[in-house]
């Protein structure tokens, strides 16, 4: 062995990881992991064993910001109780405030950004060298404007079972919605090649992965920025004939051979277009699963959101998407309590949720936050009418999920068999949704056909699955 192989040896270390918030930051966490990996490091599952502990944070609301901190904070008492842990902060929350952090944090270690996550090894090693001063500043490493995007030759360590994984097709997001900060830490659309993103497919699935989920900040714009001519603008329509589009994407992939689903997420309602239906509809491995977060309805709540659609545009795009996409299942996310939302406006939105039926939903009461447009805004809402009507939304959602199960209950439907007795369907993306409850011998990992014979809210229950009363 070399000198530099020698001592590069001396340095490896077992490295722990925590990773919050989204799909899209597990992918991170992955690239951060294979790369450490790649270094000759070991990774350990439990944070208490690491000699070097990173938390990979979320910072997209105040809920999000919270379980960061806390987790940095309780890392930092195991450290202050005697255990001499290195600790490395990393993600949104790194990136939304590395002016402030080291000063706030000093126990950390060293901060990282999203453009650091590929180079992570060699920051690990500086803090495990042997003549850092203990008790230093916090080194921070945090770019201003995040501009990194993977791809097939970065490394992964996946954090996913191997029949389901998260495949990121672009990085940042282009749309500046009033409430929404992500721009601001994620910097501006960049979309991967289709050729690269066709690459890490075959790579999954030929090692046994029967799921491909991709997603991005804004999966409905890939490609646009790469489009020539024009510059698409914040109401452009998915259009293979401009370029690379994620229809165009969809169809390379459908052609690849194998049995596996795949699952597109975080679609943005303003660029959906007949062709990119067409091709959910025609493309047998991508389920007819819609993932798209509507916000709201009420067309003053939409504009003061910065939205760029309308009531109208919002109903008609539900509307479209039942008639040209056979079976499909549609999930959305909305927001309740935005400033200036009026109980009219409220009314409104629980009036369309039961009018559109959605598959799948979730609800969020909205968070104020620094440095986005709508943090000024007046007409705030009280907290416990946030709270109310983020109950009553909720308990809608579940209620029409329950009755769009029905309609599945002496059916034949294809699962993805995730644990004993756990299974998910077309209808349910990882992490998210609801799952099946089948027979306890079905093969992890594998397809399956069962028959539906009852369902509570995003729950369903096959035959022969022992449910308890």
């Amino acid at each position: 062995m070399s000198v530099l192989g020698q001592l590069k040896a001396e340095k490896m270390a077992k490295i722990g990881l925590i990773s919050l918030g989204c799909a899209k930051n597990l992918v991170d966490s992955e690239i951060m992991l294979g790369t450490l990996r790649d270094a000759g490091h070991e990774l350990v599952d439990e944070p208490e064993s690491a000699e070097l502990l990173i938390i990979n944070t979320c910072s997209f609301i105040n809920d999000a910001k919270k379980e960061s901190i806390e987790a940095i904070q309780e890392a930092a008492e195991r450290r202050n109780g005697g255990r001499r842990q290195r600790l490395l902060v990393a993600g949104c929350l790194a990136q939304r405030y590395a002016a402030k952090l080291p000063a706030l944090m000093p126990e950390v270690d060293a901060f990282i950004g999203l453009d650091q996550v590929a180079k992570v090894a060699d920051i690990v090693d500086s803090l495990l060298a042997e003549d850092r001063v203990e008790g230093a500043a916090p080194e921070n490493h945090v770019s201003e404007r995040s501009a990194y995007i993977p791809d097939f030759s970065t490394p992964h360590q996946r954090l996913t079972p191997r029949h389901s994984s998260f495949v990121k097709i672009a990085e940042g997001c282009n749309h500046f919605c009033s409430f929404c900060i992500i721009p601001h830490i994620r910097g501006r659309h960049r979309s991967r090649t289709s050729a690269d993103i066709i690459r890490e497919a075959r790579e999954l699935i030929a090692g046994g992965c029967r799921e491909i989920n991709l997603v991005s900040q804004d999966s409905t714009f890939f490609g646009m920025d790469r489009w020539e001519g024009a510059r698409p603008g914040p109401r452009s329509l998915v259009d293979s004939g401009r370029g690379e589009s994620l229809a165009s994407l969809l169809r390379e992939l459908n052609s690849i051979e194998g049995d596996f689903w795949i699952r597109v997420l975080y679609t943005h309602p303003a660029h959906w277009s007949e062709e990119l239906m067409d091709t959910f509809a025609a493309c047998d491995k991508v389920v007819k699963y819609v993932d798209v977060p509507l916000q709201h309805v009420a067309d003053g709540v939409l504009k003061a959101m910065r939205r760029e659609t309308d009531g109208a545009h919002v109903r008609g795009l539900v509307r479209t998407l039942r008639e040209r996409i056979p079976g499909v299942c549609i999930r959305s996310t909305f927001i309740v309590g935005f400033p200036g939302e009026t109980q009219a406006d409220f009314d409104e939105l629980m009036a369309f949720i039961r009018e559109a039926g959605f598959e799948r939903g979730g609800v969020f009461e909205y968070s104020r936050e620094e440095d986005t447009r709508a943090y000024e805004l007046g007409g705030r809402v009280h907290s416990s009418t946030r709270r109310k009507r983020r109950n009553l939304s909720t308990e809608l959602l579940f209620n029409v999920a329950s009755e769009r199960g029905e309609t599945l209950v002496g059916q034949r439907i294809r699962v993805l068999v995730e644990a004993p007795g756990v299974a998910r369907s077309q209808w349910d993306a990882p992490d998210v949704d609801g799952y099946v409850e089948v027979p306890r011998e079905l093969p992890v990992g594998a397809f399956a056909e069962v028959l539906v014979q009852d369902a509570v809210g995003y729950q369903l229950f096959a035959e022969g699955a022992g449910r308890e009363s």
